[in-house]
């Protein structure tokens, strides 16, 4: 049995929706607003919050807003009356899992909430399992194309996350460190794209990035991506199949007169983020290592 939390101002309305999720065994409870709502999650915590957009006192947006910020466990779904559709569209964009429109709530309120409930449960048996885990390793075989990249990052982003080895800051620094790793590993590395090309309007490098990696050899090399995340530490291996760079001429990027330089942005930011770089000699292969700041 699950445990939902029911607002809307009308009685009609909340008596419809209550009835019909008690029908398939949920325990439900009913507030007339906003803050109503907020101080029934305050006594017992829901499963999952049910509210109407429009309202006194308290509307859905604000709901959804303190919701997820103060419980970002709990799922909330939108009823939706005629009028309240933009105010739907906002509260779906800043966390709301889902919505059912009031003329349809016969019709597809059990289904989305059944739905709603089932991954949330999910997440939550995930989570706990993730938070048991004491290293998680993963390689990853890149191609050269930066799309796709946001959503590795969000998955590794994820990892740290339930392994709460780093805040949320550190987390974000660690993202950008990599991602600027494996931009530098496809465009420099795998395309041999030089750092003074960096340079050209950006249309035109977006043209030689395009035409470089339609050309062989360029199009069949990959990057190789190795993460280790442990209880102190974040390591990350990047090695590309490029002929690689004498590392002994790599310029100091935070030094003053390197720092506005847009071809040392991505290893000023590297260096600043993480704890330790180094390369291999051949200079195909990064390791950045990001320790946790009690250790």
């Amino acid at each position: 049995m699950g445990h939902v939390l029911v607002v809307d101002d009308s009685a009609l309305d909340r008596r419809l929706a209550t009835r019909m999720l008690e029908e398939i065994g949920l325990d439900v409870v009913g507030a007339t607003h906003g803050r109503d709502a907020v101080r029934l999650i305050e006594l017992s915590v829901p499963d999952l919050v049910l509210t109407d957009m429009q309202m006194p006192e308290m509307d859905g947006l604000a709901l959804v807003q303190h919701v997820t910020e103060a419980y970002p466990a709990i799922p909330v779904i939108l009823m939706t009356a005629f009028g309240s559709e933009e105010l739907a569209v906002k509260a779906l964009q800043i966390g709301a899992a889902s919505y059912v429109p009031k003329q349809n709530l016969a019709r597809d309120l059990v289904g989305t909430v059944k739905n709603v409930l089932a991954v949330a449960r999910a997440r939550h048996a995930t989570r706990a399992m993730l938070g048991s885990l004491t290293r998680i390793e993963s390689d990853y075989v890149l191609s050269n194309t930066l799309e796709g990249l946001d959503s590795l990052l969000g998955q590794i982003k994820e990892q740290m996350r339930q392994m709460k080895v780093f805040g949320e800051h550190e987390i974000l620094r660690i993202g950008t460190a990599l991602y600027e790793s494996l931009v530098n590993a496809i465009e420099h590395g795998n395309l041999e794209l030089k750092s003074a090309d960096r340079e050209l309007p950006h249309q035109d490098y977006r043209r030689l990035f395009e035409e470089r990696s339609q050309k062989s050899p360029y199009r069949s090399r990959h990057v190789y991506l190795t993460s280790s995340l442990s209880r102190n530490r974040a390591e990350f291996t990047l090695r590309d199949q490029g002929p690689g760079f004498d590392v002994s001429k790599l310029r100091d990027p935070t030094a003053p007169e390197n720092v506005d330089q847009v071809n040392g942005r991505g290893l000023f930011l590297i260096r600043t983020f993480m704890d330790e770089v180094r390369f291999n000699a051949r200079g195909n292969e990064i390791t950045m290592i990001k320790r946790r700041s009690d250790e």
